[in-house]
């Protein structure tokens, strides 16, 4: 973990409620996708909790949604905003796995942590594919950005008004999807879901109210299979058989 100042250098709507920030500083404490970042907000006690989208030396990627205060504070944010920043926290996606065909799954505001994992696994000459689960047409974002990386993207909604009508396992199930590998992160249903469909090992990331960030006040542990454990240090990012249903 890593305190860091950000300095806000862009802040963009990618739909009604998703926004994409992209902030410059020091990104040495991030080693891994799947990792987080808590940021501090004006007037709020708490730091915002933030999964990583993509980060490179001097530059970090955030998409976020618009759920409440903090993230509203977050969206109006100008250019050159200063952003006071914990780095680097909670392990990360494992993209030395051996496996050939990758499955990346994302739902909603669960997509941005697989952009840099697909990213990983592609320069590791890996076939990704990714399947992207939303409501409605409306609320895609990123799509072309992981065709850009050389994914195969299927797109699920639940309104069928774009790609493949249903959840993402329907999605999965109808485009023949064969992989020997999954990851993904999103709504803990979908995960769920896809932890007692897939009979192939994954990696999940979980979402949990979170106080500290890093371990210390214990609100956000969970059983697994081999006992409590924080979201927030010995995760977000599980394996599947750990996962407690």
């Amino acid at each position: 973990m890593k305190q860091v100042v950000f300095e806000v250098i862009s802040n963009r709507q990618l739909t009604d409620s998703v926004y994409q920030m992209e902030l410059a500083g020091n990104t040495e404490a991030i080693t891994a996708p799947g990792q987080f970042v808590e940021l501090s907000v004006e007037g709020l006690f708490l730091r915002r909790p933030i999964s990583v989208c993509n980060y490179d030396d001097g530059k970090l990627t955030l998409i976020y949604k618009v759920v409440g205060k903090g993230t509203k504070q977050m969206a109006e944010l100008s250019v050159g905003a200063k952003i006071d920043t914990l780095t680097g926290l909670g392990n990360g996606f494992n993209d030395s796995i051996e496996c050939n065909a990758p499955l990346l799954v994302g739902g909603g505001v669960g997509v941005p942590p697989l952009y840099r994992l697909a990213r990983n696994l592609i320069a590791k000459g890996k076939s990704v594919t990714v399947v992207l689960g939303f409501n409605t047409a409306s609320e895609i974002f990123y799509k072309e950005e992981f065709e850009t990386l050389g994914a195969n993207v299927v797109v699920a909604t639940a309104d069928g008004s774009y790609g493949i009508k249903g959840f993402v396992t329907d999605a999965i199930k109808e485009a023949d999807i064969k992989s020997d590998l999954f990851y993904s992160c999103g709504p803990l249903p979908m995960l769920k879901a896809l932890c007692s469909t897939l009979d192939i090992d994954g990696q999940i990331s979980l979402e949990e109210r979170m106080g500290c960030g890093f371990g210390i006040c214990m609100g956000c542990s969970i059983q697994t299979a081999s006992g409590a454990k924080r979201v927030c240090k010995e995760g977000p990012v599980f394996g599947k058989e750990e996962i407690l249903w």
